[in-house]
């Protein structure tokens, strides 16, 4: 059987920047609150209404076909993993396939959220290892910045959001040792409710009222001391998980991509892992939590910056909503 691995990955974010500062001015926060809990400083916000998900996804797949030195017409499915879509309904990635130019490509969203990338990259190597299709374009794409109350009773999770978008092209590997080596994924259904967005519900009808509306329902809501303890159990165990199934070690790991939601997490999880920093991928203080996004926009980053080159050994993890979460290593 063939295995897969990433042939290139790219990035997007929009031009606007949000600093904590600017965030001030519209409720009750500051830079030092919100950086000693978080530690972010700024994100990025879609410049004006009407851009979506699928438009920010479009030049990071560009960047990531350039990167892998794939043309497009190679690309034969799309996984678009988001938890905020253009619309409910169809699935972004229609609009990213119909965008680029795909006609007939299929396209299929994911919806795990944090974990949504890692969920699909578990798919897309299911893909390719079974000869279904050859070149993947997965992508991680979120506009939060139009879905988030920013006021002072939606500050907690209001603070922690960034737009942005980022993907990668999965193929076949060469038959040099590269390739993913490992994916496990996990849910858990009893902490749904400790974030998550309650509506508008097909459970409810109406699914949205004026009631609703009033009462914030439409906002996400987040126990954030429940996520936190969750997060910095799980991201450690299930790293642990696909770093034996890869018959490797944490020293030797040469790239830890965590996802981003909270730099006080990713720096635990280091810790109970034994790999520093120096090894690990922090961009929150400049992108804050975008979701599917965070961990291909890392990686195109760090690549870029030469941080990982072909050879390296990168671990993922990740921890979100639902509860899900994964983790995969990948020798690129």
């Amino acid at each position: 059987m063939k295995s897969s691995t990433i042939l290139g990955v790219g990035h997007y974010v929009p031009t606007k920047v949000v600093t904590n500062d600017d965030l001030s001015k519209r409720m009750t926060t500051s830079d030092e609150w919100i950086v000693q809990r978080s530690g972010i400083k700024e994100r990025r916000f879609i410049e004006h209404s009407g851009i979506g998900a699928s438009d920010l996804a479009v030049p990071a797949s560009k960047m990531a076909l350039e990167h892998a030195g794939t043309d497009l017409k190679e690309i034969d499915a799309i996984i678009f993993a988001t938890l905020s879509p253009d619309h409910n309904f169809p699935g972004s990635g229609c609009f990213l396939g119909h965008k680029l130019g795909l006609p007939g490509v299929p396209a299929l969203d994911v919806r795990n959220q944090c974990s949504g990338f890692l969920y699909g990259l578990s798919i897309a190597d299911a893909w390719i290892r079974a000869g279904v299709y050859k070149k993947v374009l997965l992508v991680g794409a979120e506009v939060h910045s139009t879905g988030i109350e920013l006021t002072d009773r939606g500050r907690d999770v209001a603070v922690l959001f960034g737009d942005g978008a980022g993907a990668a092209v999965i193929g076949e590997a060469p038959d040099d040792g590269s390739g993913i080596k490992a994916i496990k994924l996990h849910a858990d259904g009893a902490g749904a409710k400790d974030l998550w967005l309650e509506a508008p519900a097909s459970a409810y009808d109406p699914r949205l009222t004026k009631e609703m509306i009033d009462e914030g329902k439409h906002y996400p809501q987040m126990n954030g001391k429940q996520v936190f303890r969750w997060a910095t159990e799980k991201m450690p165990e299930v790293s642990r998980e696909v770093l034996a199934a890869s018959q490797l070690s944490a020293a030797d790991v040469d790239l830890f991509v965590p996802h981003q939601a909270n730099m006080r997490i990713n720096q635990m999880v280091c810790a109970k892992l034994g790999i520093p920093e120096t090894k690990t991928v922090h961009n929150i203080e400049k992108y804050g939590n975008t979701t599917a996004a965070t961990i291909p926009l890392g990686l195109s980053e760090a690549w870029r910056e030469g941080r990982c080159r072909r050879g390296s050994n990168v671990l993922f993890a990740a921890f979100g909503s639902g509860y899900t979460w994964g983790a995969a290593v990948v020798r690129l």
